[in-house]
């Protein structure tokens, strides 16, 4: 995913898919060809630069219908609130595979098999652990509405994309710091800073475990285990990145302008790649990468800033990752420790390359190249690595992405 595992790529215009062929000159290449100075005469004196500037959003980034859901997720005091909260969950490329049932004492949540993934999750680990994230907030705002809610997993054999059932009886009001985060809770694919992080802090990370039996999570904080994993999750993003299907199914959830995030309401976008100002201005004037380029610009980012940067990582371990049930309640998980980290002033990015490629060789019958890998270095026998990863104080703060409104996820 990337829960999961949103994959931070500067992308571009999905009819570009050949450099070699077409004569474009990307964001990436005009920045490191051309001095600042030289860009901002073009910025001013051009209109084409300054239609970019109109039609890319430069000047109303993070506001206006996708990003709504951000700022109204309270007002709601009933069911269809809980719904408000769920949708600002974590989820694989923001890709949001869910729909809702809301009756008046109970909520169902639906998987959409139309916004599945493609190979980049073939078996559904992905799907599910968003699920699972979109559940822990839907908890969250029931406990904070004065419910008291019951949670049935997979509650209906007969149709899998019937995740859970949640019942809300009446209760007393239970705010919590995690509730109180969700708004605030974004994926943050910038650079951390050289600051640490506590074996105290990490501890209090998941340390809301209630419920989820089973559910572990295997931290990596010294410069041995993070040099290893950070290894692995470079080849296995160099793996993808080598993978047409893959790397193509990735770019189909990248939002390249203004139009396609008023139209889609979801996917990943420049504005939550971590970018400075300065670079994101930029990067929204010039005209748009093409699929490689953007593929080398993420393979460039994880090596020298995400597997760089971060302070420690963290891998949840199931007993089974093939069981819907324990994927939901991993997911469930990872969202309680980002809320708890967003709380706490860090930053969290889901990097879940490693997983991704096991997941595709297993599909396609190829060697298993990185499971046996991350095994040893998971060093925890009889369970399996369901989601990866990384966590650092953040050197900028993240930015919103994109959310399809109630009315086209509630049935």
């Amino acid at each position: 995913m990337t829960v999961a595992s949103e994959h931070d790529r500067d992308l571009g215009d999905p009819n570009d898919v050949s450099d070699e062929q077409d004569v474009v000159v990307s964001r990436r290449s005009m920045l490191r060809r051309v001095g600042l100075g030289a860009v901002a005469v073009v910025v001013a004196g051009a209109g084409v630069a300054s239609y970019r500037v109109y039609d890319n959003g430069v000047l109303d980034a993070g506001s206006g219908e996708p990003y709504d859901p951000w700022l109204h997720w309270r007002d709601d005091p009933g069911p269809a609130g809980t719904v408000a909260a769920a949708i600002l969950a974590a989820n694989p490329h923001n890709s949001q595979s869910w729909t809702f049932a809301v009756a008046s004492s109970r909520v169902d949540v639906y998987a959409d098999p139309t916004r599945r993934t493609g190979t980049l999750d073939p078996l559904l680990r992905e799907q599910h652990i968003g699920l699972g994230c979109a559940l822990e907030n839907l908890v969250l705002a029931a406990a904070a509405r004065g419910y008291d809610p019951t949670v049935a997993l997979m509650p209906t054999t007969s149709d899998p994309t019937h995740v859970a059932t949640v019942e809300l009886a009446a209760g007393e009001p239970q705010s919590s710091s995690l509730y109180d985060a969700i708004g605030d809770r974004h994926s943050n694919r910038g650079p951390y800073t050289d600051s640490g992080v506590s074996d105290e802090l990490l501890a209090a990370l998941t340390a809301p475990m209630a419920g989820l039996d089973g559910v572990e999570v295997r931290w990596f904080t010294t410069d041995a285990d993070k040099a290893a994993l950070g290894d692995l999750l470079v080849e296995a993003t160099e793996a993808i990145v080598a993978d047409a299907q893959q790397s193509s199914d990735s770019f189909e959830w990248f939002r390249n302008n203004r139009d396609d995030i008023d139209r889609h309401m979801d996917g990943l976008t420049l504005d939550a790649q971590g970018l400075d100002q300065l670079t994101l201005t930029m990067a929204k004037i010039l005209p748009a990468t093409s699929r490689s380029a953007g593929d080398q610009f993420w393979l460039t980012q994880t090596r020298t800033v995400h597997t760089r940067t971060a302070a420690a990582y963290g891998i949840v371990t199931v007993v089974d990752t093939d069981d819907p049930v324990q994927r939901l309640d991993g997911g469930r998980l990872t969202q309680r420790i980002h809320l708890a980290a967003t709380s706490s002033g860090l930053a969290l990015q889901y990097m879940n390359q490693i997983t991704e490629r096991i997941d595709r060789e297993r599909t396609t019958g190829t060697a298993a190249t990185f499971a046996p890998r991350l095994e040893r270095l998971l060093a925890r026998p009889g369970r399996q690595p369901l989601a990866t990863f990384r966590i650092g104080f953040p050197a900028r703060v993240a930015r919103r992405s994109p959310r399809r409104p109630l009315a086209e996820v509630t049935r």
